[in-house]
């Protein structure tokens, strides 16, 4: 299953241009100002989870954060992440791995997912998805997910996926972490649909 998932996202990422994906967007700018309201120090590990080729990373770079971690199942879309970046790639460490499955020496200030967690469908990869952060991340951390509402898509890239309310979220992450914010926001996709997300900041208990 896990091959047949990766296969899936490498055929998007070598068959669709940037703008040719729902979740494209060239400004990130509800995920750069919850990145930047956890004020975390510039060097803070941050990591975004499924980023693919998003324009996330360029952001923080502008901004001055200096220890970016971008981490897609897919290695085509590292590539494009890369050969966008130039010479900026240098200053990002890119990890080709599925979300549910990694596991890492270091351990993360910030996670950032906006493109990973709903498309866990059963409740045992949904706890694990949340062990991972838990085991991947520093006391104290700040957790963001963009995920989509009650009031979003079914399906995300021909995927189901799993629709979330706050008390969902609460569910599955507040016996561990401290809800910061939450929030709906509608995404204008680049077929000019809307796409209705949830977005919450959490930090670790």
């Amino acid at each position: 299953m896990e091959n047949n998932i990766k296969q899936h996202w490498e055929t998007v990422f070598t068959t669709k241009a940037e703008n040719e994906v729902s979740w494209f967007q060239k400004q990130p700018q509800t995920s750069i100002q919850l990145i930047q309201a956890c004020k975390v120090a510039k060097d803070a590990k941050i990591i975004d989870i499924g980023g693919g080729d998003s324009y996330l990373i360029d952001s923080l770079l502008d901004l001055g954060y200096t220890n970016l971690f971008l981490l897609d199942i897919s290695s085509a879309a590292i590539e494009r992440a890369k050969l966008r970046l130039g010479d900026k790639a240098k200053d990002v460490s890119f990890i080709v791995s599925d979300s549910l499955y990694f596991q890492s020496d270091e351990k993360f200030d910030v996670w950032h997912d906006r493109a990973s967690f709903h498309f866990f469908t059963e409740a045992n990869d949904i706890e694990q998805y949340k062990n991972n952060v838990i085991a991947n991340t520093n006391q104290n951390a700040h957790l963001i997910i963009g995920t989509f509402s009650e009031e979003g898509p079914l399906k995300c890239s021909g995927l189901p996926i799993t629709q979330y309310s706050l008390e969902k979220m609460e569910a599955v992450f507040g016996e561990d972490f401290e809800l910061e914010n939450c929030f709906t926001e509608d995404h204008e996709t680049p077929f000019d649909t809307i796409q209705n997300f949830i977005f919450c900041h959490y930090k670790k208990k």
